[in-house]
């Protein structure tokens, strides 16, 4: 499974590419108004530190209007995934746009139908929103579940792009259900490293080891 990390925290983003732990990046409005910096600097500066696919969202609701900044955002980068929003005009814009060679990332996907209609639409990634879903008191990480048996089902290339992850938890069961890639914010990502017992006994090695009065090297 692959890695994006949600943020455009261009320090956080840095960190966690140098270790090897970013296959790209995605970004929205709220995480662009986050950092301060206008859109296409900010936009621009992740596409030089990540090599992979760096989701940039429209903001227009309208096909004409969704086109037309897609234009713009395209430009930034060789590496740029256009974001649309999971409606009729998006969906219509996720055609044109995967016509003319662009990736597109299809975001706020709550359903399975949904997620099978951006696969139609010729979708390079789905972003089924899991945590947003639990909030609703439904299970989010069965969605993911639903839409990998969908797309297999009939060899869909639509890359599943787990979002809205809140836990490192959310993690383990969507890359066991088989999702292509999970979106996590940074601390998150950093979570996954720990246990108490990874804790507890790289403690007890170093006592152990400090008794023995040796050093390395």
């Amino acid at each position: 499974m692959k890695f994006f990390v949600d943020t455009a925290d261009i320090k956080e983003i840095k960190e966690l590419n140098d270790l090897g732990l970013v296959d790209g990046v995605t970004t929205n409005p709220s995480l662009i108004m986050k950092s301060g910096g206008k859109i296409a600097d900010v936009t621009k500066q992740i596409c030089d530190i990540v090599e992979g696919p760096v989701s940039a969202e429209v903001t227009a609701t309208d096909y004409d209007g969704m086109m037309k900044q897609a234009k713009v955002l395209a430009k930034i980068a060789d590496n740029i995934a256009i974001k649309v929003p999971l409606t009729w005009d998006g969906l219509k814009a996720c055609r044109a746009l995967r016509s003319d060679g662009h990736m597109v990332n299809v975001t706020l996907c709550f359903s399975a139908n949904q997620a099978l209609l951006a696969a139609k639409a010729g979708a390079t990634f789905i972003s089924p929103f899991i945590g947003r879903i639990d909030d609703m008191g439904i299970d989010g990480v069965e969605l993911i579940s639903e839409i990998r048996t969908i797309y297999d089902n009939y060899g869909f290339k639509t890359e599943i792009l787990a979002a809205s992850i809140r836990t490192v938890n959310h993690v383990k069961q969507v890359a066991m259900i088989g999702a292509d890639v999970a979106t996590v914010p940074p601390a998150t990502l950093k979570a996954l490293v720990k246990h108490p017992l990874t804790d507890k006994g790289l403690e007890q090695f170093l006592a152990d080891w400090a008794k023995t009065g040796q050093t390395i090297g």
